[in-house]
């Protein structure tokens, strides 16, 4: 009982806060002619719009972030060097290289490019003779390339994303998420910001060429300092963006569109309401319980949790009509020992609005255990499995209450 007062009072104290950031913002929620599209908070993760954001679709050239990623980690962890020179075959000339019409470095057959340049060309130009020169050069071909593209995107944390290319043309079951999408950008950004300068690179020069980069809002007045854009047949055009404005760094995946002129202008649409329509509240202080996850077979049949700090979501300025659910989330119950500072679930808060059959927003917080609890004697364990498995006296109970 404690435990559904406390979020309660918690959400109940949100009602006051969220009809100011309503009165405030007349606009409403957000909406895109996108098919599949996702706004996040780079710091906390947070997701403050999805449309479709779990729905596997062909992702074009954007899936050539993971094959930056499998490039990056290969760079860390010393399997070759900037320097590198990777050897552009005669499949990688004539599927990805000027002979292909697609997007191509036009590089030279047989022609030996330094790692730094293949680079370039892929994040600038979106070359697909630099992709599959990478693709060969690291795994001697592209299938078993595609192979070391799965699994890194299952080691960041990407759980459905398939590849069959390295270079994002189509193929049936070459698929990603806008979700997943979102997440790899994230992550490029956090652990290789070394390289993420170079999405923000207009220009590169390479032999008699001189390419643009594809990315037209790298030249708005919005913040934009990367990612990736994509376009087949297929998959329509998509985009994956980041910017920073007012001192918050948003990531976007917009993805469907059936023309570049109408892709950039929601890109831009979505990335400016991002900044001015969300806002952030305290739901808790620091050290503050938030709940309890159940124990099984412990000393104690729950253990509190906290936030790390101040506990706070961010969420958009949606008008009075949102509803919003808060819930603890872990794979419950827990099994002993436990040790205070433990990270043992998420307060998820989720915003839902009329007519929607899915969360608008999502924020999710992490939660640790506040205190130590040890396992319990072989009795007192059995006795507990009786009680939680036969006859239920001892609920894992985790949503915590709606509220409007």
């Amino acid at each position: 009982m404690r435990r559904f007062l406390t979020l309660a009072a918690t959400l109940l104290a949100l009602v006051p806060f969220w009809a100011s950031v309503a009165a405030a913002q007349q606009s409403g929620a957000f909406s895109t002619t996108a098919k599949n599209a996702i706004l996040m908070d780079y710091d906390s993760g947070s997701i403050i719009y999805q449309k479709g954001a779990d729905e596997m679709v062909p992702p074009a050239s954007m899936s050539k972030l993971v094959t930056l990623a499998v490039l990056f980690k290969a760079l860390k962890d010393g399997k070759v060097t900037l320097d590198t020179e990777l050897e552009t075959s005669e499949n990688a000339w004539r599927t990805g290289g000027a002979p292909s019409g697609t997007a191509a470095m036009f590089i030279p057959i047989h022609n030996k490019t330094p790692i730094r340049e293949l680079i370039q060309g892929i994040i600038v130009q979106s070359g697909n003779d630099a992709c599959i020169t990478v693709a060969e050069g690291l795994a001697g071909s592209v299938p078993k390339f595609a192979k070391e593209m799965e699994a890194e995107a299952r080691r960041i944390g990407l759980e459905r994303s398939t590849f069959r290319n390295a270079t994002g043309l189509h193929d049936p079951e070459h698929l990603m998420t806008a979700r997943e999408l979102a997440l790899l950008a994230r992550y490029i950004i956090k652990t290789y910001p070394e390289h993420y300068k170079i999405f923000g690179q207009r220009e590169f020069a390479y032999r008699k060429h001189k390419f643009y980069n594809r990315n037209p809002l790298l030249s708005a007045d919005i913040g934009v300092d990367g990612m990736k854009t994509g376009h087949t047949s297929q998959a329509g055009y998509g985009m994956v963006v980041s910017s920073v404005q007012e001192g918050r760094r948003l990531i976007g995946v917009v993805m469907g569109f059936e023309t570049e002129k109408e892709r950039q202008s929601e890109t831009r649409r979505m990335l400016e309401w991002g900044v001015k329509s969300v806002s952030s509240a305290k739901l808790f202080n620091a050290g503050e319980e938030v709940g309890y996850a159940r124990v099984w077979g412990g000393s104690d049949f729950y253990v509190p949790l906290a936030g790390d700090g101040d506990l706070e979501v961010i969420l958009p300025k949606f008008p009075l009509n949102q509803k919003i659910r808060g819930e603890i989330v872990y794979n419950g119950p827990l099994k002993p020992p436990v040790k205070k500072g433990d990270q043992v679930a998420m307060f998820r808060v989720t915003s839902m609005v009329p007519g929607s059959s899915e969360p608008i927003a999502v924020s999710e917080t992490p939660l640790y255990a506040e205190a130590d609890v040890d396992e319990a004697s072989f009795y007192w364990r059995g006795v507990d499995s009786l009680l939680h498995l036969g006859l239920g006296l001892v609920p894992d109970v985790r949503r915590l209450l709606d509220r409007d």
